[in-house]
């Protein structure tokens, strides 16, 4: 997508040739690369793929949320599920102990904002809490992303964010915690480094933001 190109685009899901084309891409970065039908698919998919009793972090997700995957996780029993436990803590005096262990879960399970065609990822945050996982500190990464998602390069990636993402996760925010998102947070995976420690899977519908 260039600056020419309409922002519906940001909605409507992508050609399979486009689909195909940054799977490919990621694949070459080091990335595990599954096209799947649909959330459905992918949904049953982590179940294969995380372990049981694994301690998992679910990013913020809407993906997950409509999916059915975050409550896969974090209520059904079969993992250590770290978002829970989060939550039911003191921030005040268990800030320190909250940080540590949303940074280096067995298994973080999100999305992104943007997949490129030349092969990145494009995550944003308000607090960075599922950044880290991400980048590196879960031992297995997983992201579930909409058709919708895809963009050809790192600027038409930014540009999603800024203009379709942000607007629908702050008016999400301010429905929910009274205030609205910001991109505080920015990150660019631009390879994995470690095989099979990165997995996306790609879905032929649209879900999410």
């Amino acid at each position: 997508m260039t600056a020419s190109t309409p922002a519906a685009s940001f909605v409507e899901p992508v050609t399979p040739q486009r689909l195909e084309r940054a799977a490919s891409a990621l694949s070459a970065h080091g990335f595990s690369v599954e096209i799947l039908d649909d959330a459905a698919a992918a949904r049953r998919r982590i179940q294969d793929l995380v372990p049981e009793g694994a301690s998992v972090l679910t990013g913020a997700s809407e993906t997950l949320r409509l999916s059915g995957i975050e409550d896969d996780i974090n209520a059904s029993g079969r993992y250590d599920p770290v978002k829970p436990r989060a939550l039911a803590m003191d921030r005040a005096t268990q800030l320190d102990e909250i940080r540590r262990m949303s940074a280096s879960p067995d298994v973080i399970v999100g999305s992104v904002a943007a997949v490129t065609e030349t092969g990145s990822l494009v995550a944003a945050s308000a607090t960075g809490s599922q950044l880290v996982g991400y980048a590196g500190g879960a031992a297995l990464a997983i992201w579930v992303v909409g058709a919708q998602k895809i963009v050809p390069d790192l600027p038409a990636a930014l540009r999603r964010v800024e203009e379709h993402a942000l607007p629908l996760e702050s008016a999400r925010a301010q429905k929910v915690y009274g205030r609205p998102s910001a991109v505080n947070r920015l990150l660019i995976v631009n390879g994995e480094p470690f095989p099979g420690r990165g997995i996306v899977l790609l879905l032929r519908e649209v879900i999410g933001f």
